[in-house]
């Protein structure tokens, strides 16, 4: 999959056109699957590159600096999501002022004609677009008509008689639903990342971690999970993890550890996926090391047991 950037002017991968479709796809849940299905199979009728088009940062982490939505995919994990699901161009310009401010029309002549050569956009039934989110469905057909270009609307996708979307798959693993949160996404719930050195708290205790920074402004979810390690074989690794800031021993950027079973292999440096089957509890402040490492024996077989069932 081709990832574009800041293009100055049209890639020549896009010289006769593309079918594409814009959105966060953050997660991507049934809906979006959906949706880039569709992208695919008009991308292939009409022998043209399949294209997302996304920003980064999102619009949402741009103005609201402070409380931004939590992520269910960093950047990297977005990537590789849309590169396995057969999509050809990843176009994700940085958000900028400027973007925010174009009008639709705007919006459509210079990122959709004049830099994509869109011909066929397909989008969700609830998408809406360039400043303050005034361009509607009806504004892009319009602009299609004039810019050449057609639009495809598709309906939402339903769970348990409401919309899914990526805001209910945050309040379900807020709320430490795993099981839902599964369901929506189509798959257990997953974090990525490089391993990092710690502070070999883990190792001291008796429980060494591999360790995961979030690469995000905000996690979806935080306390102690059952979880299963992908990437250092051919066998999921079944493990034990805690999603927190570590507030007994006064951390404060927030990490993910995983304590892997029976394994002692060195993998700093090592690209793994975490995938979340269980909560066990919130993270807590112990009064010492002494009372954490007597719950971390508790938490550890209690993932065990969890894990020899799923």
């Amino acid at each position: 999959m081709l990832l574009i950037r800041r293009p100055n002017k049209t890639p020549a991968v896009l010289r006769d056109g593309c079918v594409a479709t814009i959105g966060v796809y953050d997660g991507l849940h049934a809906g979006h699957r959906l949706i880039l299905g569709r992208v695919l199979d008009a991308a292939r009728d009409r022998g043209l590159p399949a294209l997302v088009f996304s920003f980064e940062p999102t619009p949402q982490e741009y103005f609201s600096v402070t409380t931004p939505p939590a992520r269910l995919m960093r950047f990297r994990e977005k990537f590789r999501a849309l590169q396995a699901f057969g999509i050809d161009v990843f176009y994700c310009p940085r958000f900028e002022r400027s973007l925010s401010s174009l009008a639709p029309d705007e919006f459509v002549g210079q990122l959709l004609t004049q830099t994509l050569n869109v011909k066929h956009l397909v989008v969700g039934d609830d998408f809406r677009f360039a400043r303050n989110r005034e361009g509607t469905i009806n504004d892009l057909i319009l602009a299609g008509e004039r810019y050449g270009f057609t639009v495809e609307e598709v309906a939402s996708v339903e769970l348990d008689g409401e919309r899914l979307s990526s805001t209910r798959i945050r309040s379900a693993l807020l709320a430490g639903d795993l099981d839902k949160a599964g369901r929506m996404l189509g798959s257990p719930y997953r974090m990525s990342g490089r391993v990092v050195p710690g502070q070999r708290l883990g190792h001291t205790l008796g429980f060494p971690t591999a360790n995961l920074k979030l690469n995000r402004k905000l996690s979806p979810l935080a306390g102690i999970f059952a979880v299963r390690v992908l990437g250092l074989g051919n066998m999921p690794l079944d493990a034990v993890a805690s999603l927190g800031t570590r507030p007994t021993v006064n951390g404060v950027e927030p990490i993910l550890e995983v304590h892997i079973f029976e394994f002692s292999a060195d993998i700093y440096g090592k690209y793994i996926d975490v995938e979340f089957v269980s909560k066990l509890r919130d993270e807590e402040k112990f009064l010492d090391l002494d009372s954490m490492r007597e719950q971390m024996h508790v938490d550890a077989a209690q993932a065990r047991q969890i894990l020899a069932c799923v």
